[in-house]
């Protein structure tokens, strides 16, 4: 165990650095950028997700699903950065894959209850941003490309990653 806290304690002193010289925090990537396909979700009660909730903002979108073992370690960490940066600017797409409202409510009240789910029920829009594995995230500028994107799971609410979407918000 000591051994562990030595290595995850390693790799926190190497993110930051890494930030800081400006870098990417671990596992994330900058794809070569395109334009965001369209989301055509609702969340729990029906609602629509619109346009005008993410337009001229980044959008940190994320596909995810309840038997996924790393999105159940990765949504509570979602949840906390969310509660920071929604304040800041940052919009949150947080998509589920293919699975009905009962798992979806059952899942969010565990691990992330103050998450606005959106589901997306016929596996289309899954389809159109094509992850390679769950979770997923992308992140899309103001203009609607995606400029960077994170296969598997992140501690999205430790110091590097807060960082990172603080200089994303801050650019904008």
């Amino acid at each position: 165990m000591k051994r562990l806290n030595t290595i995850l304690f390693i790799f926190y002193l190497f993110s930051l650095v890494s930030v800081q010289a400006g870098e990417l925090p671990a596992g994330i990537i900058k794809p070569k950028p395109f334009p965001a396909p369209e989301l055509h979700v609702s969340d729990i009660d029906g609602i629509p997700l619109e346009k005008s909730e993410y337009q001229g903002k980044w959008l940190f979108i994320h596909f995810w699903a309840s038997w996924c073992g790393p999105c159940r370690r990765e949504v509570p960490a979602i949840e906390k950065m969310w509660s920071e940066m929604k304040k800041e600017g940052l919009a949150l797409a947080f998509i589920n894959t293919a699975e009905d409202e009962d798992t979806i409510f059952s899942f969010l009240s565990v691990y992330g209850p103050g998450l606005r789910a959106f589901m997306d029920k016929d596996g289309l829009a899954t389809e159109q941003w094509k992850p390679r594995g769950l979770p997923a995230t992308y992140l899309v500028d103001p203009d609607g490309i995606v400029r960077y994107q994170a296969l598997g799971g992140r501690d999205w609410h430790s110091p590097a990653y807060l960082k990172f979407l603080r200089n994303l918000v801050k650019s904008q």
